[in-house]
């Protein structure tokens, strides 16, 4: 701190005064703090709600799908979190209680009834036609599931179109490629994660109910299974993870919750929900 006396001699006060002013004068020539505006202040109040998560459970036929599905949807209420249940196509009876007493999709709708005769081989359809149907079943839902996300809720899906793709390129109909097959789902919701249940065609054939649907066979299913890992490979794989579904119900339960809350707690959910890349 610079002192100045009124009273002394003259050569120390004139001294000090010319001191005072050098200081005076330094001060004003220093750079005064500037000011930023910052684009995302803190809010003062609550912060906007993040959306929801979109889930996917794929994996072969018997493979313990409804039963994760259900665990899972189970795990996240009961944790809080708002959950919106669908399976693809539709939802067809299902031995669990969550489904019967819970919202779900179901094969009521004119393209759901088609799908569901020819599932049960009550009817016949080309391998264009029934996978466009598959397809147009998925898209008839697509609007309720990016609203639904955008309003927080989680969408837990059993079945997806990943499962479109491969059973429809599994039939080996040369003009029905997995990349054909692909085409008409470019634009529906993109999966946050998307879990393969991964389990031998032998393995699951063992297990009760097989063989109930059309294409409840060892061979298609072999079939199926060698595409879903060529699936992983393209750009589809790339929110797509494995999980050995040969274990007990409760490891692969663990297994499903803990990748789902490293979704649900990421940054992705800041962000809004993609759409299937071409």
């Amino acid at each position: 701190m610079l002192i100045v006396h009124i009273n002394g001699g003259s050569g120390r006060e004139g001294l000090e005064a010319e001191g005072a002013t050098a200081y005076s004068r330094k001060r004003r020539s220093l750079p005064r703090p500037r000011t930023f505006h910052d684009p995302n202040p803190p809010s003062s109040g609550m912060s906007a709600p993040e959306r929801g998560a979109l889930i996917v459970i794929e994996g072969l036929d018997r493979a313990g799908k409804s039963t994760q599905h259900g665990r899972l949807c189970q795990n996240l209420e009961s944790q809080g979190h708002t959950v919106k249940r669908m399976r693809f196509p539709g939802a067809s009876p299902c031995p669990h209680v969550y489904a019967l007493t819970h919202n779900t999709e179901d094969r009521t709708t004119p393209i759901g009834k088609s799908i569901d005769a020819y599932l049960k081989g009550e009817s016949q359809q080309e391998d264009h036609v029934i996978h466009l149907l598959f397809s147009a079943n998925r898209w008839e839902a697509a609007a309720s599931i990016r609203n639904a996300i955008a309003e927080g809720t989680t969408v837990v899906i059993d079945r997806y179109y990943y499962s479109g793709i491969v059973y429809s390129a599994a039939k080996g109909n040369p003009t029905l490629s997995l990349e054909w097959a692909r085409h008409p789902e470019v634009g529906l919701p993109l999966p946050d994660l998307c879990l393969f249940l991964d389990i031998t065609p032998e393995a699951a054939a063992k297990r009760g109910g097989f063989g109930n649907e059309k294409y409840e066979t060892s061979a298609m299913q072999k079939r199926v299974r060698e595409l879903f890992y060529d699936l992983v490979k393209l750009s589809d794989g790339r929110g797509m993870r494995i999980l050995d579904a040969g274990r007990s119900i409760e490891e692969v339960e663990k297994d499903v919750a803990d990748r789902v809350e490293e979704v649900i707690k990421s940054s992705r959910m800041s962000q809004e929900l993609g759409s299937i890349p071409p």
